[in-house]
């Protein structure tokens, strides 16, 4: 173990019953995904500097208005805080997923609009969705939740900013990367006009 300071082990599913085995040897848990579970254990005498294990989740909105200034807003099932408010269609992204591609995604799932290609025919996911409708703008932002949730509010008014062209912000600039040859997206405010 000359040079090395860190040992990481990945357990497989059908290797579980090692698990308390290597526990007891000093391994702690790092992270688990669907068939195995990943242990780390730091050889020094000092605070480890092994990589935290991952820990957040990025939720995402989409946020769609049509010409006549009116909201694609959606009403959820779920008893939330949110319960009985017209929202933007939200979710989370998936494993591997491009936050721009998630934002289409739930929008889609969620309303059966497809804002990529301008289709704009209401289909309502029943199972998250009570309702999905097309809502003026002056009405969505006048909803007692949004005078009260700052935080919901101010990313309305941003979208709502991007949207009239009065803030550049933050935009996404489809690439390919040279390391992978896969298609991806930079994230970036850009800068304002001079």
């Amino acid at each position: 173990m000359q040079g090395k300071r860190g040992i990481w082990l990945k357990i497989l599913l059908e290797q579980a019953d090692l698990v308390p085995i290597a526990i007891q040897e000093g391994f702690n848990f790092h992270h688990a995904e669907p068939g195995y579970v990943m242990l780390t254990y730091w050889l020094p005498n000092e605070p480890c500097l092994l990589p935290a294990s991952p820990s957040h989740q990025i939720g995402i909105g989409g946020f769609v208005m049509n010409h006549k200034r009116e909201v694609l807003v959606v009403k959820e099932k779920c008893p939330c805080s949110c319960s009985g408010v017209w929202k933007l269609p939200t979710g989370y992204i998936n494993k591997s997923e491009e936050i721009f591609s998630g934002a289409v995604r739930e929008v889609k799932e969620e309303t059966g609009i497809d804002t990529i290609s301008w289709k704009w025919l209401l289909s309502v996911d029943e199972k998250e969705i009570q309702a999905a409708k097309w809502m003026p703008l002056d009405e969505f932002v006048s909803q007692p939740f949004y005078k009260e949730d700052h935080m919901s509010r101010k990313v309305i008014d941003i979208c709502i900013s991007k949207y009239d062209n009065r803030y550049n912000g933050f935009i996404a600039h489809q690439m390919t990367s040279k390391l992978d040859r896969k298609l991806s997206y930079l994230y970036y405010n850009e800068p304002e006009k001079i």
